[in-house]
Parts: C-alpha cells; sequence; structure tokens
C-alpha cells in the first residue's frame, strides 16, 4: 500500500493532479495499491502502519503539525519507505529531520526549459531504462542544505540550460537509506507533460519498487 500525500500551504503545481492519476495508473500496471489524502491527520503511528510507502507529491511549505511529524518519524525509524517528487523539497523548512530524509531543501529556480541530465548511475531500479543522457523539459530547482551522504543517480548539466546555481555537483534524482528507513528523491515532475513520458514514468516506477523493496 502506498499512501501519495499532496498538502500544500504555498504554492500549488497544476499537476498535481495529474500526477496522482498517474501514479493510480501505474500501480494498477505494477501491482501497488494508491491511496490519495490532502488531510495530515492521516499522519497517525495507526493509520501509517497500513503502508509501506509514503510519497509527497509537490507538497510546499509547512504540511504537518509537531503530533504528525513525530508519528511520521517514527513510522521511517520502524522501516517505512519515503518518496519525494519535485516540490517535495519546497516543503517543511523549520523540521531539519525532514531535511535530511528528503536530501535537500529548494533554493530557486529558473524559467522551465530543456536541459541535459547525466544519468550517473544506471544500476538502480529507477535509471536502468535510460540512457547515460537524457534531455528532458522541465522546471529544474537549484538546492541547498544538499546531504552529501545520498546516492546521486541523475545530475543536471548546467552547461545545457540557464539559471543553474549548483555547479558541477547538481543532483536532480537520488536516494538513500536513512533514520531506519528508505527515501529518494526526484526533482522531476513540475509539468503535466512529464507524466506521460514514458522514461519518467519508468522512472518512478522504479523509485517505487525500490522504495517498497521489491
Amino acid at each position: 500500500m502506498v499512501l501519495v500525500f499532496t498538502k500544500t500551504n504555498g504554492y500549488r503545481h497544476k499537476s498535481i493532479e495529474k500526477g496522482v492519476n498517474t501514479l493510480k495508473f501505474l500501480g494498477l500496471k505494477n501491482d501497488f495499491v494508491i491511496t490519495h489524502t490532502e488531510d495530515s491527520l492521516a499522519f497517525n503511528t495507526k493509520n501509517l502502519k497500513k503502508y509501506d510507502l509514503v510519497v509527497f507529491l509537490s507538497t510546499t511549505q509547512d504540511v504537518l503539525g509537531q503530533e504528525q511529524q513525530e508519528a511520521f518519524e517514527d513510522y521511517i525509524q520502524n522501516g517505512g519507505s519515503f518518496m519525494g517528487i519535485h516540490a517535495a523539497a519546497d516543503t517543511e523548512y523549520e523540521w531539519p529531520w525532514y531535511g535530511e530524509l528528503v536530501g535537500a531543501y529548494f533554493k530557486s529556480h529558473p524559467k522551465q526549459q530543456e536541459a541535459k541530465i547525466d544519468v550517473v548511475d544506471r544500476n538502480h531500479s529507477a535509471t536502468s531504462h535510460l540512457n547515460s543522457t537524457w534531455m528532458h523539459f522541465d522546471e529544474w530547482y537549484n538546492y541547498k542544505n544538499i546531504n552529501p551522504s545520498m546516492n546521486v543517480l541523475m545530475r543536471l548539466d548546467e552547461s545545457s540550460y540557464e539559471g543553474g546555481e549548483n555547479g558541477g555537483n547538481h543532483p536532480i534524482a537520488w536516494y538513500h537509506e536513512f533514520d531506519g528507513g528508505r527515501a529518494f528523491y526526484t526533482g522531476l515532475g513540475h509539468t503535466h507533460e512529464s507524466y506521460d513520458n514514458p522514461d519518467f514514468q519508468k522512472h518512478l516506477v522504479g523509485a517505487i519498487r525500490w522504495c517498497l523493496d521489491r
């Protein structure tokens, strides 16, 4: 069972509904069940026990209260999994544990444009279908507080587009084991069109498979 959480207290991405529907469609094809909520009270110990994975899909700003934060920390510490998509990095700036779980916080972004992604690790289920480079159109985040211990799968080539601020080390998808659980993040997924892209769909399914330890 996978819980997809889309609460926003800042910018709300118009692609959220498309993302939820795409994850439900991919779940039907790949044998995982999606439950969708915007209710932060779903983050309690009893309810979270039902789920093998919690996905933050373009959440923004402060979305959980203190009790919900503690329940989610407990969930991860007991072997739960987390996956963040796009604006999950633009969430919970006052909760340092969450920043470490995601792996970085959003800093800024230039205009939407095509960029070259260097796929630096193709041995992961989220990237094994990709070539060593991938040209993709999206909204490209710059990051701050990048966790040095995470395993980077894809980096942006800042020479291929305008407005990159992370230099030669500009991760855009990564994973790590953290505080007893698993965590995966992808910076892609701003646009509606992303969710129709077969390569992005396979990227999401591969990430979910890793989070579910399949």
